[in-house]
């Protein structure tokens, strides 16, 4: 069967419940379905999901391919391929988008490479132009410049970061339809990836972040980030010179060459504020800057600023706390 002009979503879900980044890519999804005059589906797959499949209904889909088994449990990297491979060729959508997950990007790349077709990763914008061609819009160049993207190959395929799209309001009077597939289990030699592994850093999903910059002298002072962030339960982050230097992994990176986040409290250490950095944590709550220079771009954008040393003021905030909770 070819449904043309179809946009498929791919809903993530881990341990029968949806990540969100899937309702965010159904406002999308819907939004583009729209403008092409096509529908929006989206592909489940999981262990008794059918009641939570509605829920992709209520968020913006036509309708939705559940592939419920109990080998769906785990995440096989083989077996949501296969099945996921095999539906796209069935389906055949103009468009199929998945989340810029550790999941979303693993699978994209072997997905594409399968249907010999192109893949836009950690994009920040979807777009339908004038002329009705799909527009995938990402950083490039260091987050320096926003490149433009049209595929010629088909289906246009795209992982999409998380937070920078709004999903719609869920509405359970929206009609939708449930299609059952049939499974086909792949033997495998992968090992099993379970979900404590994949989510050891998930920065976009943190209420509280605590980030260090080029103002930290050297690797170990994010040990001093760390014990405020354990105070407060928070997600210790990174602008890019503590990444490029080795001193932190870049799934701490906040920023267009890194993650987006909207935190409720966004702690900047030593961080002066480059556009790139801005752009990636603008939209948080209640932004708190630290930093020694006064004239530093963060400050234009923080609620609350401390013109010092994050040397002397973050330790003072540990003893702080530490106090008050006594």
């Amino acid at each position: 069967m070819s449904t043309k002009k179809e946009v498929m979503v791919f809903a993530e879900q881990h341990e029968g419940e949806i990540n969100p980044i899937s309702y965010e890519l159904l406002g999308k999804g819907r939004e583009l379905a729209d403008k092409l005059e096509g529908g929006l589906s989206s592909v489940l797959l999981g262990h008794k999901m059918a009641d939570v499949a509605m829920e992709l209904v209520y968020h913006g889909a036509d309708r939705v391919y559940l592939y419920d088994d109990a080998v769906f449990r785990d995440l096989n990297l083989l077996n949501y391929k296969h099945n996921m491979v095999r539906l796209a060729r069935e389906i055949e959508p103009e468009i199929f988008i998945l989340g810029a997950t550790h999941w979303g990007r693993s699978l994209g790349a072997r997905i594409a490479v399968a249907l010999g077709t192109g893949l836009t990763a950690d994009c920040t914008g979807l777009e339908i132009d004038r002329n009705g061609n799909f527009v995938q819009i990402r950083p490039a160049f260091s987050g320096n410049v926003l490149a433009h993207i049209r595929t010629k190959t088909r289906p246009q395929m795209a992982t999409v970061r998380y937070k920078v799209m709004k999903s719609l309001p869920r509405d359970i009077n929206r009609k939708g339809e449930i299609i059952r597939k049939n499974v086909e289990i792949m033997p495998s030699l992968l090992t099993i990836v379970r979900k404590e592994r994949l989510d050891e850093v998930n920065i976009a999903d943190a209420e509280v972040i605590i980030s260090g910059g080029a103002g930290l002298k050297k690797a170990e002072d994010f040990s001093l980030l760390a014990d405020l962030a354990g105070l407060l339960e928070a997600t210790v982050g990174s602008s890019r010179p503590p990444v490029d230097s080795g001193w932190i992994k870049k799934e701490h990176q906040v920023g267009f060459s890194g993650n987006t986040v909207k935190p409720k409290i966004y702690l900047a250490c030593g961080i002066s504020g480059s556009s790139q950095h801005l752009a990636g944590m603008r939209e948080s709550d209640v932004i708190i800057a630290i930093n020694t220079d006064p004239s530093a771009p963060i400050f234009k954008i923080a609620d609350y600023g401390i013109v010092g040393d994050l040397y002397e003021a973050v330790p003072k905030l540990i003893e702080r706390i530490k106090r008050c909770r006594a």
